[in-house]
């Protein structure tokens, strides 16, 4: 296993990588649907509490294989059943994830310990292949790797109570991993390719958004046969996750990841875009059974689990993707004032889906408006 070089031509994401982002579909659809559940049922930080710490082992876990296989990718078989055995790994953890929302968290320590085992694998193959610095940070990884996942294990022996001190301890550790790891050697991640990777697990993500608030659409009218009520909230849905998605590709963001600390921050800030883009959906499910009665909440609370996750999806992609390539100040100030008059949106209780909508195609139109008007490059 050989490092692939950075200024390698015509690199894009392989079939496998494709695949493997797939399966983690089930992973965040389970981890909506019960961050749903516990929103409708009023129990809000309960809900929000487990779905952060679950979105962060999904986010996680696809993470370090990202980042790894720009680097290393040979795509021989070993490589692929590795792989394969990760895949695995994530619909363990998958399947786990309606008890983790109840504190039994085996089933996804499990399901976490065949990726990140197999991780630990693919890396010592790296090592084995490399000298010098480059095996020393291989290494660093593998022993990194492995310590987190031992740290894991608290989440079973301890005290419930203890859970989200785990969380915090543990999350951070494997937060700084990839930092002390490459102190003296960076890893030979390909910026356009890791920028197509994290592009097309957004896109995921919001097909797996659009995909919940279809569902829940369709429960509702096969149980009320309500359209009057909940065209508006699907209408109004579908505008968000179009304009979300404008939002995001109108940048080519690949020119900014120069460094290790520019794509590090870039990478991590993620965990807030893929999951604030998820819970939309959650939040339109939500709302669409509040619209039909079935829902122990407010006309405003439900609200508000749209709008939170849309504006803090409009402000994160504005700090950490776009804001590099906007000029001027009027540029500056399109996302984070739609994500005020996103949020504002929630006092219009059952009209907050559609008028969060309607900001956020507005906020389209403003910033296609003013790329024309000031001549900026367009994406490639």
């Amino acid at each position: 296993m050989r490092a692939r070089r950075r200024d390698e031509e015509h690199r894009t994401a392989t079939p496998l990588e494709l695949f493997f982002d797939l399966c983690f579909v089930v992973a965040i659809a389970q981890a909506g649907r019960q961050l749903a559940h516990a929103l409708t049922e009023g129990h809000p930080g309960h809900g929000v509490a487990g779905y952060l710490m679950l979105f962060f082992a999904i986010w996680w876990a696809w993470m370090n294989f990202s980042w790894f296989s720009s680097a290393y990718d040979t795509d021989d078989p070993l490589y692929r059943v590795v792989t394969l055995v990760q895949m695995a790994g994530v619909l363990i953890l998958a399947a786990g994830v309606p008890r983790a929302f109840e504190s039994d968290f085996t089933l996804v320590w499990c399901g976490f310990v065949v990726m990140r085992l197999a991780m630990v694998t693919q890396w010592l193959r790296a090592a084995y292949g490399s000298r010098g610095a480059e095996r020393r940070t291989a290494l660093s990884y593998a022993l990194g790797v492995t310590v987190c996942q031992v740290g894991w294990l608290g989440l079973l022996l301890l005290p419930k109570g203890a859970v989200p001190l785990v969380f915090v301890l543990v999350g951070a550790l494997e937060l700084a991993v990839p930092g002390l790891a490459e102190r003296g050697w960076q890893t030979s991640w390909h910026a356009r390719h890791i920028a197509e990777r994290y592009g097309l697990f957004t896109i995921i993500v919001l097909g797996e958004t659009i995909a919940a608030a279809t569902l829940a659409v369709q429960s509702a009218l096969d149980a009320h046969d309500a359209p009057g009520s909940l065209l508006p909230i699907a209408g109004g849905g579908l505008l968000l996750v179009f304009a979300a998605y404008w939002i995001y590709f109108a940048v080519p963001i690949h020119r900014h990841l120069r460094t290790n600390r520019q794509a590090f921050l870039w990478g991590y800030g993620h965990y807030l875009v893929f999951g604030s883009a998820a819970a939309i959906g959650a939040g339109i499910e939500v709302a669409v059974r509040e619209s039909v009665g079935r829902a122990d909440l407010s006309a405003y609370g439900a609200a508000a689990c749209v709008t939170v996750p849309g504006a803090l999806f409009l402000c994160t992609v504005w700090l950490i993707h776009s804001r590099h390539h906007k000029r001027g100040t009027a540029q500056q100030l399109v996302l984070p004032v739609s994500a005020l008059l996103v949020l504002a949106c929630t006092f219009a209780g059952r009209a907050a889906v559609p008028a969060a909508g309607l900001v956020a195609a507005a906020t389209v139109a403003v910033g296609v408006h003013l790329t024309s008007r000031q001549g900026t490059a367009p994406a490639e």
